[in-house]
């Protein structure tokens, strides 16, 4: 039977297991509080290799675990499988989407961000984002039905059309995406495929900003771009997407017929962030206190994406990224700790441990503090701290067992179509095996039309 915690220091309510929820959690154990933590998803994502999944590099749980598998040593701790949709600030309450109802003392409320469609959310339906599982698989299944469809496919126009591929938004999600469907290509189309030449996969980044990657260095960017046209990687900055549909994408005059395209243009939080009775900023984030804490509210929590905390001496919030939420989620742990005991809180102080991206596979850049890295050495860095920050050794030693197998023998082991999302690409009928030679990489060009 599960031991009974001390009560005394109250009830801790975290919504959200993701790097922040998950932090402070294990951040609580032995502290003389009762703590449940709230998800819809039973599982931990370790989402910065989810595009690895998307990509067929890796299984779905390589890259995420059990909530309760984490936790199951913290006696103080419950999990509940189920969605938080509104919170009760003054009552200190939360409402679940099944009805039921939870009191709270503490509130850590970490329950990350959404793809962001910018007020075209009809485009959801063609433009598939990557936030989750669900996300990656679909993305997967249409990466692989496209190239089942163009092995297929008699007309040349239809084919060229089956093998490009759109991606929208050059941040670090869009880079590692792009590199990586230029890798898949090359990799499987050359051995699985009889009908198709991977010289005829085309990859677009659509970017509205002058350049890809902002949050790096004009230098590194620089670089990334660099690396991305090596692959054969179209980028296009300061464009941007007027229309999304079953044909492709419209940028100004142009349409680039592309049956697959991919949507990583940003992120809004949850709508939670709405129900706590503050103003947001621009981006609907919660203006936080240097503590964590909202405003009028020293019980309540906001960390991760959900939170805008500017620094002292700053002007710009925190970038969401996985490091600010893990020591965000550190910080309010201890100052809740300082609270029951009577101490003042400290405000939180992020150590800045630097970006990375890969860029397809043994291709990277870091750029960490004054440290910048490219290719080959950042890739092998980005390979170790990912690894390093992986949920559970099995994870770690399996994750990392893949990748070498991966990386030496070019191969992807997770090429499974799976999820019923997406309805296949319906292709001609082939009457008999077609022997002609496949159109040139020059002809594939051309499916950029006015």
């Amino acid at each position: 039977m599960r031991p009974v915690s001390n009560p005394r220091g109250g009830r801790v309510a975290i919504i959200g297991a993701g790097f922040g929820g998950l932090s402070a959690a294990r951040s609580l154990a032995g502290v003389a509080v009762d703590v449940t933590i709230y998800d819809r998803l039973n599982y931990h994502l370790f989402q910065p290799l989810l595009y690895q999944v998307a990509m067929a590099g890796l299984s779905a749980n390589e890259i995420a675990v059990p909530i309760r598998s984490i936790l199951w040593r913290q006696p103080n701790v419950d999990v509940v499988l189920g969605e938080v949709v509104d919170v009760d600030v003054a009552g200190r309450s939360l409402a679940l989407v099944d009805g039921s109802r939870a009191t709270y003392d503490y509130l850590i409320v970490a329950a990350g961000a959404h793809t962001n469609y910018y007020g075209h959310d009809d485009w959801a339906g063609v433009a598939a984002g990557l936030k989750d599982l669900d996300d990656a698989i679909e993305v997967r299944r249409r990466v692989l039905l496209a190239f089942e469809a163009a092995d297929r496919e008699l007309d040349p126009t239809a084919r060229r059309a089956l093998l490009t591929f759109v991606i929208i938004g050059a941040g670090p999600t869009g880079v590692e995406l792009a590199g990586a469907i230029a890798d898949l290509s090359r990799d499987i189309l050359a051995r699985d495929f009889h009908h198709i030449d991977p010289s005829m996969t085309r990859v677009v980044i659509l970017e509205r900003a002058p350049r890809v990657l902002l949050a790096f260095s004009e230098r590194l960017a620089a670089s990334a771009a660099d690396q991305l046209r090596e692959l054969g990687v179209e980028i296009r900055t300061g464009v941007e997407v007027t229309s999304i549909d079953d044909e492709g994408v419209r940028v100004g005059d142009e349409t680039i017929l592309a049956r697959t395209v991919l949507w990583t243009a940003g992120v809004r939080p949850s709508p939670l962030a709405a129900r706590l009775g503050v103003t947001p900023d621009r981006a609907g984030r919660v203006l936080v206190e240097a503590d964590c804490s909202l405003p009028g509210h020293a019980e309540v929590f906001v960390i991760g994406d959900m939170a805008a905390l500017i620094p002292a001496g700053t002007t710009a919030p925190l970038p969401g990224i996985s490091p600010v939420a893990i020591q965000m989620g550190r910080s309010v742990a201890a100052n809740i700790r300082r609270t029951i005991a009577g101490k003042p809180r400290v405000p939180f102080k992020y150590f800045d441990k630097g970006f990375m991206a890969t860029i397809g596979r043994g291709r990277a850049i870091a750029q960490i503090r004054r440290i910048s890295l490219t290719r080959t050495v950042a890739f092998l860095a980005w390979a170790f701290v990912h690894l390093w920050f992986l949920i559970g050794f099995r994870n770690r030693l399996v994750v990392f067992l893949d990748w070498i197998w991966s990386y030496l023998m070019s191969k992807h082991g997770a090429r499974l179509i799976t999820g019923r999302y997406l309805a296949p690409p319906r292709p001609a009928p082939r009457a008999h095996v077609d022997t002609a030679p496949a159109p040139s990489a020059e002809s594939s060009a051309g499916s950029i039309h006015s």
